[in-house]
């Protein structure tokens, strides 16, 4: 069967002047496809089965190629932006018709230049389109192990729930509000801890080290604050979590830790109005 969007092995039926025809070797149907001659790999010939990807030209028929397509249908790549239009955006896939991106498969707002990680689909009128969408396209079953450090790239944003990534651009993974602590957004490339393999074989991630770990560097983010404040910051352990987190993007908990770990090397007083650095002598 002749599938849109994948590579077909087809047998070459017949030439034209404008290119040749392609059709299943042993098939009842006669539908047959068009490979334009500038694609007819050199010294083809009738009876020769070829490797093609099936999309839609320009006036919307169905066209091979033997060019490298970057992915097939259910895949996953990372394609440029190369026109926002009022109904979607135009990715950039190596073909000479660009993919459109539907803009209600978005899940950020695009600039043309944007690299972002998508899926292909056939939609419901037999057109090849992307979707940011990727929940139910990623794999589970990842093979790694809690505590791990991977590489993953943000494809969507729900306030309510986190940042959903794709690690590996291929596994399923999730950073909770709670793991969040600077600014992420839309294709953003991150590294995170695993701190969780759920039971349906999604990972749960953090942005951060162990706590035994990230103390050192945390310490040293408060302390390069107060030399840029002039040795006096406004915040302590009674101060707000939220404003603690907007501050200095680490947790309530992290925070408290470091200025004690730095309260008692003798390089910081804790007072009601704030923190001080300690002078050297």
């Amino acid at each position: 069967m002749i599938e849109l969007g994948k590579y077909n092995k087809l047998t070459v039926k017949n030439f034209t002047d404008f290119g040749l025809y392609l059709g299943e070797e042993e098939s009842e149907s006669d539908k047959t496809i068009l490979l334009p001659k500038r694609e007819i790999p050199e010294d083809t010939k009738v009876g020769d089965v070829l490797n093609v990807f099936l999309y839609k030209d320009s006036e919307d028929r169905d066209i091979a190629t033997t060019s490298e397509v970057p992915f097939e249908v259910g895949g996953l790549a990372l394609l440029t932006v190369t026109d926002i239009a009022p109904i979607g955006a135009f990715l950039d896939w190596g073909l000479m018709k660009d993919l459109f991106l539907p803009f209600k498969e978005q899940t950020a707002t695009l600039e043309v230049g944007d690299v972002i990680l998508v899926s292909l689909y056939v939609d419901k009128s037999s057109r090849l389109c992307a979707t940011m969408k990727l929940y139910e396209v990623l794999l589970d079953g990842a093979p790694y192990e809690k505590d791990e450090n991977v590489t993953g790239i943000i494809y969507e944003i729900i306030e309510n729930f986190g940042a959903f990534v794709a690690v590996d651009n291929k596994y399923s993974a999730m950073i909770p509000n709670q793991e969040l602590f600077k600014a992420i957004k839309v294709g953003d490339v991150i590294e995170g801890r695993i701190i969780e393999i759920r039971p349906d074989g999604k990972l749960t991630l953090s942005l951060r080290q162990k706590s035994y770990i990230q103390l050192d560097s945390d310490a040293v983010l408060i302390m390069d604050m107060l030399e840029a404040a002039d040795g006096q910051l406004p915040y302590h352990d009674k101060t707000d979590p939220e404003i603690i987190k907007s501050k200095f993007h680490i947790s309530k908990g992290a925070f408290k830790r470091a200025i004690g770990r730095l309260y008692k090397a003798g390089a910081i007083t804790i007072e009601n109005d704030g923190i001080r650095k300690v002078p050297k002598k």
